[in-house]
């Protein structure tokens, strides 16, 4: 019996946590030549179940693992609520703008609790955005690394946390956003 591709990459890539290269989606189909994956890959891109950047490293695409979106949810006083599918989603299509500038990073501390950033949550981050005063940002200041609101006082850049138990950041000799927060994601 023949396996159906979409279903085995996307194993490969829930067992594995990276997409499968040629030879691993020849060996995973049974194909017997490279060949065959190539003709499969750019059938799935043109499909965006697939993406490939120029150095042709594949990703998920837009369709690839998408998410039901059964209706909404009452955040206040409760109501009544019916299920019914309203749509799908793939995360990467909701949360990433620009998937080439787009990184993760694991937080580590509690600076930025007010923000509702916890430690072990993750924060994808944006290097083409352009960061703006109340941007929360990856930032190096004087040739350490961090994650804090960006300030603007004048002319001056400044950084400040989200928890009052730590004191404003002022560059002592330099400072450099090197990506905007984007998003938090978080596991319970």
């Amino acid at each position: 019996m023949k396996k159906d591709p979409k279903t085995a990459i996307n194993g490969f890539y829930k067992k594995n946590k990276r997409m499968p290269s040629y030879s691993e989606i020849m060996r995973l189909l049974g194909y017997r030549s490279k060949n065959s994956s190539f003709r499969l890959v750019k059938k799935l891109v043109r499909q965006n179940f697939l993406s490939q950047d120029g150095s042709g490293r594949l990703s998920p695409g837009k369709t690839a693992l998408p998410i039901k979106i059964l209706g909404m949810v009452q955040a206040g006083f409760p109501s009544p609520a019916e299920e019914e599918l309203v749509d799908t989603v793939s995360l990467d299509e909701y949360l990433v703008e620009n998937k080439n500038a787009t990184f993760m990073l694991k937080v580590v501390g509690d600076s930025m609790v007010d923000a509702g950033i916890i430690e072990g949550d993750l924060v994808l981050a944006d290097r083409s955005a352009a960061p703006k005063s109340g941007d929360i940002v990856i930032a190096e200041v004087d040739s350490e690394w961090t994650m804090k609101y960006l300030r603007k006082t004048g002319p001056k850049l400044w950084l400040q946390a989200a928890n009052k138990k730590y004191p404003p950041i002022h560059p002592k000799e330099e400072l450099k956003i090197a990506a905007v927060v984007k998003a938090v994601v978080r596991k319970y």
